[in-house]
């Protein structure tokens, strides 16, 4: 791969775009997503602490700006370097880094209320009426039905800033090529990862998920070619490898979610005091400070800090080591797995597994998210049962049909088929506050 095309600065929908002087085009992707709706959104969606009425817990938003953070940081390291060994040009470290900033702070901007316990409710809905297989659920083609019935957060996110915002089905918010390809994670499509991780062993990091929907491929396609992103041909359609810069905006995430995560489950009392210490002293290098004049609270958040110091440098030496890998589109690893902290990831990882994620408030509030989210898809369906027998003419609705669209304020604009009627679905439920979906749940119920 190549960093002149790599960096392409050409908008997605808008290819004649002249940047205006003192005013890069990848500040403006940033600008563009931050004063977005569905980025405002991310201010009352959960992070790992579904509800929490503590202020200091950590959600969407708040997450997605310090991954920015973390982000800009690493790309800015690694640009530099990029320059010193000659590799990009001079002055292009400042490219490198406002494009991760934007893909940062939009890394989380498709995932639905309740986190990732919302994406596997609304694939399990999905799941059971396809099981069901009637009405308009029975029109959808069973090689489209596999990214419905795994919902998946980064292609909604792709989806929303290619197509629903702004420009809508004109380039969406019209992001830079370069930006669009560090924000796309896993560069295929639902039906082409099933077909190749079915017909043989595939461990390459980019097909882990998929990241974009049928409904956007072409949109992608046109990003991919423009950014020289290498493509491989399967039998139902072609995947790319990933663009340089996902590995640094994945290991911003990384960072971020690892450590803040860690920080949190103390705040709440779900993680004591000398575990969060001692885990987070480790990442941090053992330092020698004296700490004697801080609370609780104030030693584990200078420990945070310097924990995500320590995992910068970490993730700047792995880009260092595997850059002919990661060129190639051959490096199928993290770079946090692939640094000198990795170790101390794992214990991360294995702690928030066994003593956070499973939290008994935790739990129970997933468990109450799913049936909302259920509520929520199940009193919504009968809009587009209703557009499905009247041949998707608006104008047709009953009159209970009509004045449910207009409570729910649904955009029936581009229902046109069974398969575009769902993703109209999935869109108005993934983009729901928790708080929202609670209401609109109550709401439909009755309540």
């Amino acid at each position: 791969m190549d960093w002149e095309k790599l960096l392409c600065s050409e908008r997605l929908g808008d290819k004649h775009y002249e940047p205006r002087p003192n005013r890069s085009i990848f500040i403006q992707d940033h600008d563009r997503i931050v004063f977005s709706a569905p980025f405002r959104r991310l201010a009352n969606k959960t992070q790992v602490q579904p509800l929490y009425e503590h202020d200091h817990v950590h959600h969407r938003l708040i997450h997605s700006v310090e991954v920015s953070s973390v982000g800009r940081s690493l790309a800015m390291r690694i640009g530099n370097w990029l320059e010193e060994t000659h590799r990009i040009a001079s002055g292009e470290s400042n490219s490198l880094a406002n494009i991760v900033q934007a893909a940062c702070v939009a890394h989380d901007i498709g995932n639905p209320p309740f986190g990732h316990s919302g994406e596997a409710a609304m694939g399990d809905w999905f799941a059971e009426k396809f099981d069901d297989s009637k009405g308009i659920m029975a029109e959808v083609e069973d090689q489209q039905r596999s990214e419905f019935v795994r919902f998946e957060g980064n292609a909604q996110g792709f989806r929303i800033i290619s197509r629903l915002e702004m420009y809508r089905n004109d380039g969406g918010m019209r992001l830079s090529k370069a930006t669009l390809g560090a924000f796309t994670k896993y560069p295929t499509t639902s039906a082409v990862r099933e077909s190749i991780v079915g017909s043989r062993d595939v461990t390459y990091v980019g097909l882990k998920k998929f990241g974009i929907f049928r409904s956007e491929i072409e949109l992608f396609k046109e990003a991919a070619n423009s950014l020289g992103l290498p493509e491989e041909v399967d039998r139902i359609g072609n995947w790319w490898r990933r663009h340089p810069l996902v590995f640094i905006v994945e290991a911003a995430d990384d960072i971020c979610y690892n450590i803040v995560d860690l920080e949190d489950a103390f705040t709440t009392g779900e993680l004591p005091f000398d575990t969060v210490r001692g885990l987070l002293h480790e990442a941090a290098n053992n330092p020698n400070r004296d700490v004697s004049s801080l609370s609780p609270a104030e030693h584990i958040a200078l420990l945070r800090a310097l924990s995500i110091g320590a995992a910068v440098e970490s993730c700047v030496e792995a880009f260092k080591t595997n850059y002919d890998a990661i060129m190639a589109g051959t490096f199928s690893n993290s770079l946090a797995d692939a640094g000198p902290m990795a170790s101390v990831f794992a214990k991360m990882k294995t702690l928030s597994r066994d003593q956070v994620f499973t939290a008994r408030r935790k739990t129970e509030l997933e468990v109450s998210g799913r049936r909302v989210i259920g509520n929520v898809m199940s009193g919504v369906l009968p809009v587009f049962e209703d557009l499905f027998r009247v041949s998707w003419n608006p104008d047709g609705l009953s009159d209970h049909t009509r004045q449910l669209a207009r409570a729910l304020d649904l955009d029936l604009r581009d229902v046109a088929d069974a398969e575009r009627a769902l993703h109209a679905l999935a869109d108005f439920t993934s983009g729901m506050t928790d708080r929202y979906a609670v209401r609109i749940a109550r709401m439909l119920s009755g309540i």
